[in-house]
């Protein structure tokens, strides 16, 4: 019960490595506010149901709030809100790219900029946010999500200066490539599906894809005082493949 009495806001919660996060995190007994904005499964759960959009302002805001309302606090958060959407620069919409941008990295920050006062008021906490190898090893025909994932390492490890006085340890976690509907949407659509996956899988040391279960151990441990001396580092969790 490496999480017991601790109030958590997962984002990103209804599928996924979101949704493996807040399985990990009640079975290791914090108390849960689970934002998304798919309300499909997260009535699976114990927790404070908070539907938002995290690239709306006011709607996280509100959504934080009632988080905080609900669990009587907050002492971490996890964002794992993310989108992916492949393509050359030149073959991407100007409003794709943003909206790459938005969900990635300024939803994560917006996310952040209304929990940071409750993690504060709490006398410190935890941030985890969830980004990607993308963001520490170039990936072809996705320079929009690559871009956005390297802005939200540097964007954790900043802001990781700015609350250590409030007690606030800030981590990124960068997963690989991780057997969620996500990452089968990237081989699926393939002219042959078999030979991209297994194209996709040659990248890494160990041959094979992640589990959202695996990810969600290592939030799990920034998150808890096994960690209690990390902060403002990019945890790659890639079966090798940064250095593979």
């Amino acid at each position: 019960m490496r999480l017991a009495g601790r109030r958590i806001l997962i984002t990103g919660a209804a599928s996924g490595i979101g949704r493996a996060s807040a399985e990990l995190f009640a079975r290791e007994g914090a108390a849960l506010a689970l934002l998304d904005r798919n309300d499909h499964g997260l009535s699976d759960f114990d927790a404070v149901p908070c539907h938002a959009d995290v690239t709306d302002v006011a709607a996280v805001g509100a959504a934080v709030a009632a988080a905080m309302s609900g669990l009587g606090g907050l002492d971490g958060l996890v964002n794992c809100a993310g989108k992916d959407q492949l393509g050359r620069l030149t073959e991407i919409a100007p409003e794709a790219w943003g909206e790459i941008i938005a969900v990635n990295l300024t939803g994560a920050a917006n996310v952040c900029r209304a929990a940071v006062p409750g993690l504060r008021a709490a006398g410190g906490g935890t941030i985890v946010n969830v980004a990607s190898g993308a963001g520490l090893f170039p990936l072809p025909n996705r320079t929009a999500y690559c871009a956005a994932k390297a802005g939200l390492v540097m964007f954790s490890k900043s802001l990781a200066m700015e609350v250590a006085d409030g007690g606030i340890r800030v981590n990124a976690v960068c997963p690989g490539a991780i057997d969620t509907p996500m990452l089968a949407g990237s081989y699926q659509n393939a002219p042959d599906p078999v030979a991209e996956k297994t194209m996709i899988q040659q990248r890494y040391l160990l041959g094979r894809f992640g589990t959202p279960g695996e990810i969600a151990a290592a939030i799990l441990f920034l998150s808890s005082t096994d960690a209690s001396y990390i902060t403002g580092t990019a945890m790659a969790v890639d079966g090798g493949r940064t250095f593979y």
